[in-house]
């Protein structure tokens, strides 16, 4: 019998190693005590390093954002996001005047290393919502772009305009619409194919009027 294609190979994303792996909702709900447990670990093991702040931090916030200008000089024009050099995998950096549109432009980061998002584009009958939810900061974030990669591999949509319209810091929820199309390899340009989200260096900073989000993603 011939060979099924997975989504990946059927929109024809490269990949930089054999094999896809695909995350469920359950397998990423599941793996959420034990990253946290691994993050732990890693940030007990760099003690000798200042701790990032998370969402909502104040730790050394001018000197922080003065180091940020110098990353921000690779911004994808047009865009608030970059991709900074990391052994493997890819970090992603995102920012906004807010928490919500840091989460998009996360989002959106994702969505243009797989295919260029200046050529996707938007078909109104395909626009769709998004909802997420978790217990953390961190775990909202995991979730959200969980939900999205999901999203592209089961039905190949592919969003060029993200919005967030709300980040519950009580329930920890996020809620977000989303505008685009479905991806097709006769259409599109393919990069590379994002397998998973980490936790990875996740951080997520928070301050009157500025947002910042970095995240390492699995390819």
């Amino acid at each position: 019998a011939a060979k099924k294609e997975t989504p990946a190979e059927e929109s024809g994303l490269a990949a930089t190693s054999s094999g896809s792996r695909k995350r469920t909702h359950e397998e990423a709900s599941n793996g959420d005590e034990e990253l946290s447990s691994q993050r732990h670990l890693q940030r007990t093991q760099s003690s000798d390093r200042s701790p990032a702040p998370v969402a909502g931090g104040h730790a050394e916030p001018e000197k922080y954002l003065q180091e940020l200008q110098e990353h921000r000089s690779v911004a994808i024009k047009g865009h608030k996001f970059e991709y900074l050099d990391h052994t493997a995998d890819v970090q992603c950096h995102a920012w906004g005047d807010n928490l919500e549109e840091a989460f998009a432009n996360a989002g959106l980061s994702m969505y243009n290393y797989m295919t260029p998002i200046k050529g996707i584009a938007v078909d109104e009958s395909l626009s769709r919502t998004f909802e997420a939810e978790g217990h953390d900061m961190e775990s909202l974030l995991f979730n959200f772009l969980d939900e999205l990669l999901f999203i592209f591999h089961t039905e190949f949509f592919v969003a060029c305009q993200l919005e967030v319209l709300k980040v519950d810091k009580t329930n920890w929820t996020i809620e977000a619409r989303g505008k685009g199309s479905r991806f097709s390899r006769d259409t599109h340009e393919c990069g590379t194919e994002v397998k998973a989200i980490t936790y990875s260096a996740m951080q997520i900073y928070e301050r009157e009027n500025e947002a910042e989000i970095f995240v390492i993603v699995d390819i």
